[in-house]
This record gives C-alpha cells, sequence and structure tokens, in this order.
C-alpha cells in the first residue's frame, strides 16, 4: 500500500531526480572550463541557464516536500537497483528504482531542460 499521497509523488520524484541532474550539469560544466574549446562561452552560459533552472526547481520541490512533512533519503544501492526511502506521516515507505531506469529519466529531464532553455537572441551586425 502506497503511503505517499498521489500528488505528492512528483514532488518526491523529482527530489530524487534533480540532485543527479545538477550533479551531472556541474561535471559537464567543468569539462567545458578545463577542455580546449575554442569558444567556451556559449556552452557555460547554456550549462549555466539550466543549472539555474534545475536548482529553482529543486528549491520549490524541497520547500512542497517540508511542508508537507515528507522526507526523501537515499537507502541501499546495487549493480541493478537503488533503494530509496520515504518518510511521510509517521511511516516509512522504501522503494527500489532500477538503476537504468534512474539514468534513462534523468537522461530525459537533461534533455527537456536543454530544449526549454531560452534561444539566445540574436545580435545584429
Amino acid at each position: 500500500m502506497a503511503l505517499i499521497p498521489p500528488e505528492a509523488l512528483p514532488h518526491v520524484e523529482r527530489m530524487i531526480y534533480l540532485p543527479m541532474v545538477l550533479i551531472i550539469l556541474e561535471k559537464d560544466r567543468k569539462i567545458v572550463e578545463d577542455g580546449k574549446f575554442k569558444l567556451k562561452r556559449p556552452y557555460i552560459q547554456l550549462l549555466d541557464e539550466v543549472i539555474k533552472t534545475a536548482q529553482a526547481e529543486l528549491q520549490e520541490t524541497m520547500i512542497y516536500l517540508q511542508r508537507h512533512h515528507i522526507k526523501v533519503s537515499r537507502g541501499k544501492t546495487d549493480d541493478t537497483f537503488t533503494e530509496y526511502v520515504f518518510l511521510y506521516g509517521g511511516y516509512e515507505e522504501q522503494r527500489r528504482y532500477l538503476n537504468v531506469r534512474l539514468r534513462n529519466k534523468t537522461e530525459e529531464l537533461l534533455t527537456s531542460y536543454f530544449c526549454a532553455t531560452k534561444k539566445f537572441k540574436r545580435t545584429a551586425d
């Protein structure tokens, strides 16, 4: 029996995925900064915009979970599954997520963030 209210599930899942998205983006930003790109600034600006959006969503998610007294923590991890523990209403619920699913959903979120960013304004010559 699921203890987490259905309307809270998107927020709970964002609390799982958004930290992973931010870790990947920060690592990618470091790679671009240290890499041998001729024009780094456009890539860094794009990454910074996506990071800012993901951080804002994570902040909203954390506020929602705090207001509804829901806690999410990472449990055990093995080669196939990662376990997450949800605390709500004095009860503990454990769910196991396939690592492949976590990776695919994180990739999907990254794609949606990059596709949703504002296009840079062109400057007239």
